[in-house]
């Protein structure tokens, strides 16, 4: 099993690398390179919400920050378009974690609910400032990113799609490894029971807050890079509050805490989210089935597509063990070599020697 499970995984990446070749229209590369920024930031964002049970719904502030942080280094620095602004992706990821260390302190010192409310409200204090700040962001007027005249429109998405794989690829091998480490052991005890965790020597709060800065840098990354992709950023795009409901809706239906589930997540709702702005943005119906849509998985899908079926597969084949196949309710059972010719015990059906 592990053989083919790593063969399919060699498939799928392959598929991934060589998809531009195989689908060129812009179109079509415009979704995947929206599909897998969410990819990435959903995957991030689990890193700390889906381990350690702390939902999140300010994380959109570190996507901002890492979008104006590029685009502010890029017009400070005069750095023309062309690979040149892909070398400050990281930069800019580090900027937003830097501020999620602050940030993260505050509101990690309270508890689930109360935490859900302190990271939205300092969602919104960012974008306000984004407002106010003009001297450095330009306040309403937004700023601009420097455009790569020497690509074509057929070649424009193909840089793009490869930055943003290789920023998911990293963010998969860093929540691969919080999962599968003592560390990341640490952040599922917070999530079961943090009072028990913290009695059995758990550092929780240096934990959560590690977490939550890890999950800021991917996220802060992924925002410099769609803020070049668009090429203009403004503070309620760049600040957008439906960025941490589509992040935790898709992290909740691929399924929270797993490793495949908020890939598996972006990739069923970006493509549709994409549609649905399509189709419906000019009289804003579409937030309104996203929302729906968002009920509705909470509902029929509490722990998302991933944990439901492993948990089936798992009752299917404890069902399959625990039946007997016909004409083996009586067995005969020699005994041992030393125990007598004569001696024999009867197993009667459902009862194992």
């Amino acid at each position: 099993m592990k053989i083919i499970k790593t063969a399919g995984l060699l498939v799928l990446l392959l598929f991934v690398i060589v998809f531009p070749m195989l689908f060129s229209n812009p179109a079509v590369t415009t979704i995947a390179v929206f599909t897998l920024m969410f990819a990435a930031a959903t995957t991030g964002w689990n890193i700390f919400s889906g381990y350690s049970g702390y939902i999140a719904l300010g994380h959109g502030a570190y996507f901002g920050l890492g979008a104006y942080t590029l685009a502010i280094m890029c017009q400070r620095w005069n750095i023309p378009g062309g690979y040149l602004p892909f070398l400050l992706v990281p930069v800019a990821g580090l900027v937003a974690a830097a501020f999620s260390v602050v940030l993260g302190w505050i509101a990690l010192r309270v508890r689930r609910h109360t935490f859900v409310v302190i990271t939205i409200a300092m969602f919104f204090i960012l974008q306000l400032l984004a407002y106010n700040l003009k001297g450095l962001t330009n306040g309403s007027t937004g700023l601009g990113l420097p455009i790569p005249t020497d690509w074509s429109g057929d070649f424009f998405n193909i840089p793009f799609y490869y930055v943003t794989l290789a920023i998911l690829l990293v963010a998969i091998a860093i929540s691969w490894w919080v999962r599968n480490s003592k560390y990341g052991l640490g952040l599922l005890a917070i999530r079961d029971d943090e009072d028990r965790a913290l009695g059995l020597g758990v550092k929780t709060g240096p934990s959560k807050l590690s977490a939550f800065v890890i999950s800021a840098l991917i996220v802060g990354m992924v925002g410099a890079t769609w803020a070049y992709f668009v090429e203009s950023i403004y503070p309620p795009t760049a600040f957008d509050a439906t960025f941490d409901v589509a992040v935790a809706l898709m992290a909740f239906l691929g399924g929270l805490g797993t490793i495949a589930g908020p890939l598996l997540g972006a990739l069923l709702l970006e493509p549709t989210q994409q549609y649905f702005t399509l189709q419906f943005s000019q009289n804003g119906y579409y937030l309104v089935i996203y929302g729906a849509l968002f009920l509705v998985i909470l509902l029929l899908l509490p722990q998302g597509i991933i944990p439901t079926l492993r948990m089936r597969w798992g009752k299917y084949q404890a069902t399959r063990h625990q039946r007997q196949p016909e004409g083996e309710n009586d067995h005969t059972i020699s005994t041992l070599p030393g125990q007598g010719d004569s001696a024999s015990v009867t197993r009667k059906e459902g009862i194992n020697l």
